[in-house]
């Protein structure tokens, strides 16, 4: 029975793994969606795995949006192909199939506007199953995005980015659930990707990466002190002051606080911005931030009492 579990673990893994890498190395659009397909039917067996009601409603849920975000890609690549006769991803001509590939990928990643799944899923699932939806199951639609990003629609991205800025950071205010608060904050640095993304599609990535390395650690310890809710934060300075300090770190250096890593690509993406005469973009988007930044310094108050 160990055995059979082990084997079943590693096989639902080296789904997981496969759908990405399809996704991420193919041109043709039949082969994206297998991999985004894949990809979903592999974490969709994580989710269940707890024997629970509610992880089964977040499977569902997660199921539902995951399916349509799909279709929609899949849909964009065919409208394209039957008026440019090409399924190269890079060969996205149709300004029709553009917008709903966008928003599709919206969809995929949890942002503004479908993005009231993602803390919902977050929050019924284990602490490592909410890690692998808010770094690994990002990859995929960020390369999409990014082996596509001439085609799409800019002011659109830009709309979205900012607006996932806005509402990532005033939905963090009132959680009390860190599950939830870590789906809001993903919502927010994806929206500081999204506006990068339509201006210098490098910088978003190196932004998207440096998020992704900051979360790893973050749920790690959250997991190994055992941290649900803000006020199970109250009680962890007295049984490991070390973990403690370093959770602090990492959230203030997930607000993008200088001199912490965190800061490095914000600065960047603002420095582009700038660049690209978006004054009023750039300094939108670092006063919205400071929105966020109020709820990690409240959460690390927290957990200096």
């Amino acid at each position: 029975l160990l055995v059979l579990n082990l084997l079943s673990q590693l096989i639902i893994t080296m789904s997981l793994v496969l759908g990405t890498a399809i996704t991420t190395s193919s041109n043709h659009w039949m082969m994206i969606w297998i991999g985004l397909e894949l990809n979903t039917l592999a974490i969709l067996v994580i989710i269940m795995k707890p024997k629970h009601p509610r992880s089964t409603e977040a499977a569902v849920k997660y199921f539902l949006t995951q399916t349509i975000a799909s279709t929609m890609v899949l849909c964009a690549g065919t409208i394209n192909a039957t008026q440019t006769g090409q399924w190269n991803a890079s060969m996205m001509t149709n300004k029709y199939a553009c917008t709903m590939l966008l928003l599709a990928l919206t969809i995929k990643l949890g942002t503004i506007p479908t993005y009231f799944w993602l803390p919902e899923v977050m929050q019924a699932t284990s602490m490592t199953t909410a890690l692998v939806i808010a770094t690994w199951q990002k990859i995929a639609p960020i390369s999409v995005m990014y082996a596509t990003h001439n085609h799409l629609p800019q002011n659109m991205m830009m709309t979205i980015g900012l607006s996932s800025i806005i509402i990532g950071g005033l939905g963090g205010i009132n959680q009390t659930q860190l599950r939830k608060l870590m789906a809001f904050s993903s919502m927010m640095n994806l929206g500081w990707t999204l506006t990068a993304f339509s201006i210098s599609p490098n910088t978003a990535t190196i932004n998207i990466i440096f998020y992704m390395i900051m979360l790893i650690p973050s749920f790690t310890l959250m997991k190994k002190m055992s941290l649900k809710t803000m006020q199970n934060l109250t009680t962890t300075w007295t049984t490991s002051p070390l973990a403690n300090t370093l959770l602090t770190l990492l959230f203030l250096s997930l607000s993008g606080l200088p001199p912490l890593t965190g800061f490095i690509p914000k600065i960047m993406i603002l420095n582009e911005l700038i660049m690209q005469n978006l004054t009023p973009v750039a300094t939108t988007t670092a006063m919205m931030s400071l929105i966020s930044l109020f709820f990690y310094i409240r959460t690390t108050f927290i957990t200096t009492l």
